[in-house]
């Protein structure tokens, strides 16, 4: 049984979408917009070697971040994006892959 974790959505938004965006597309469109800055700062970032130009990308990487969640909770809170809620086999589960990965660094003690 999956559960679904959202705020109910508040109405504003027609039962039956036609082909013209209403308020949710457009917060949609740009929580993308927002993804796809996040992922393009963050590899510009890693292959930056000027100290200066890297700390003003860091911020802007960072201001993003900010924004981009922003954007996601207002959508939450408008009952516009659910999350599937996981059970606590699933969580173990995903510990245990991840602790599994961590003896396969050199460094681990």
């Amino acid at each position: 049984m999956t559960v679904e974790l959202a705020m109910p959505q508040s109405g504003q938004l027609p039962q039956v979408k036609g082909p013209e965006m209403n308020d949710r597309d457009f917060i949609n469109e740009i929580l993308t917009h927002e993804k796809y800055l996040s992922a393009s700062y963050n590899t510009g970032l890693l292959e930056m070697q000027n100290p200066k130009l890297h700390a003003t990308v860091q911020s802007i990487l960072s201001d993003t971040h900010n924004s981009q969640y922003q954007i996601f909770d207002q959508m939450f809170q408008k009952g516009w994006y659910k999350m599937k809620v996981a059970d606590q086999q699933e969580i173990q589960q995903v510990k245990t892959q991840f602790t599994s990965y961590q003896t396969q660094f050199p460094t681990f003690q």
